[in-house]
């Protein structure tokens, strides 16, 4: 018979065989993770916006219909798509019309304006060494080069519709199967961990929800009262800005810059007064956002602080793009509701227990 000794050597080396092995197929699964990464980046959208518009589903099965009948799953995620589709509808039917009107003009006039743009700017303090000449050179060669980028990028922006389009197919399968996936993941975890994963995911859902809610109402508003501001300023375009400002407010923070920068570049072709017009409006408009808005709108829904949503928006903008600042608030929702329930609540148990306070 083999001796103590030995067989717990063997014991030792198959266990460090078993780290050895372990450890190659981590490195062998982030391998092929980066490889993929594009396409966990759509499943990992279409999985979040299920997650947030699951609520709005089991909202329209649970409404009471004549001799107690009540909407199927499938029904319920078909009225739901259907009012999304209705409301894109109406939104392009009255809305694109001027846009792309806008969109129009402002490409044609754009390159006629240089010259005076140019000439404006010439009259500013220290133009000469700003250099105003190579800038509106190189404007001029971006403006002309314009459709050859498209052209040329049309691959690209064919997989970005694709990728699209697959996002949207994959979040109408999550929420139709995603309570078997569901099961099968807390199926994993011992009895009382399940509980608590269960807990938090239910917290988490409810937060993204309202968020979703939230910054549409947000978009909503900055988007009305933009372009009613332009239209009273006098700014051309105004109806193109005004629906810009709306859309690229689903970025907190950087969409609002990014867009009102463009807006008072489109100002400042006519004149300085309106330009100064323009970010004056922005300015009174994010204060009343912060004092007003975001307080009733969006802190009791999201609870996240400022700095936080900043630095997700940082981080989500450096992994992914457009996309991960889309979806960086959301995944700062999830991550915060994990932090509290598995971290700080352990935390403040424990110095229950050690009769310390917690930090």
């Amino acid at each position: 018979m083999p001796n103590a000794d030995s067989t717990q050597q063997e014991r030792s080396a198959a266990a460090i065989r078993g780290y050895i092995l372990f450890f190659f197929l981590i490195i062998l699964a982030l391998a092929v993770a980066w490889r993929v990464r594009s396409v966990l980046e759509v499943i990992y959208v279409s999985s979040l916006f299920a997650v947030i518009l699951t609520p709005a589903v089991t909202r329209i099965t649970n409404l009471h219909l004549p001799r107690g009948r009540r909407f199927s799953q499938l029904t319920a995620i078909v009225l739901l798509v259907s009012t999304v589709f209705l409301g894109l509808g109406l939104f392009f039917f009255f809305a694109l019309p001027p846009v792309i009107h806008d969109a129009r003009q402002f490409a044609e006039d754009l390159p006629k304006r240089i010259p005076s743009i140019v000439a404006r700017l010439r009259r500013l303090p220290m133009a000469d060494k700003l250099g105003v000449d190579a800038v509106a050179k190189r404007t001029e060669d971006a403006a002309s080069a314009t459709a050859g980028y498209l052209f040329s990028n049309f691959p690209t922006w064919a997989e970005r519709i694709f990728n699209v389009i697959t996002a949207f197919i994959l979040c109408i399968y999550f929420m139709l199967e995603g309570d078997s996936a569901y099961r099968w993941f807390l199926s994993l975890f011992k009895e009382d961990n399940r509980i608590r994963i269960h807990r938090t995911f239910a917290h988490a859902e409810s937060r993204m929800s309202r968020w979703l809610i939230g910054q549409a109402t947000l978009m909503l508003t900055l988007g009305v009262t933009s372009t009613i501001a332009f239209y009273f300023i006098g700014v051309r375009y105004f109806v193109l800005l005004g629906v810009l400002m709306g859309l690229f407010n689903i970025i907190p923070i950087a969409g609002g810059l990014i867009t009102i920068l463009i807006a008072a570049g489109v100002a400042a072709l006519d004149s300085w007064t309106k330009m100064g017009l323009v970010f004056a409006f922005y300015v009174v408009y994010i204060n009343v956002e912060n004092a007003i808005l975001i307080p009733r709108i969006m802190r009791n829904h999201v609870n996240l602080m400022g700095l936080t949503i900043f630095v997700s928006l940082l981080l989500g903008t450096a992994l992914a793009g457009i996309v991960g600042a889309l979806v960086a608030i959301p995944t700062a929702v999830l991550v915060s509701c994990f932090l509290n329930e598995f971290f700080v609540e352990d935390k403040k148990l424990l110095a229950d227990q050690t009769d310390e306070p917690a930090c």
